[in-house]
């Protein structure tokens, strides 16, 4: 990206979906019971965006807009395809 470039970053969370990586407040692992429960509240409310294609949901993105994202990749996957995005930014820069 050039620089002045408004194009939000945008991370791979399986099968072809991306999300933006500004909007990212929390990477989870879907496996406690408070974890269960955003996920059910958010299934009521109509925030819930399922984005695992039929597959068991490895790990649950929350956004700044406070929707809840199911993702079939490990969260720590994902943290790293984060941690990959900022660098890239990063080198462009230099």
């Amino acid at each position: 990206m050039k620089k002045g470039d408004a194009s939000p970053v945008l991370v791979n969370i399986g099968f072809g979906n991306v999300v933006a990586a500004s909007k990212v407040v929390a990477i989870v692992t879907p496996g406690s019971a408070p974890m269960k429960r955003l996920r059910e509240e958010a299934k009521k409310t109509g925030r819930l965006i399922d984005a695992t294609e039929g597959r068991r949901t490895r790990s649950i993105i929350v956004t700044d807009s406070n929707h809840i994202i199911l993702s079939a990749i490990q969260a720590e996957t994902i943290t790293q395809r984060f941690f990959e995005g900022k660098e890239a930014i990063a080198g462009e820069e230099d």
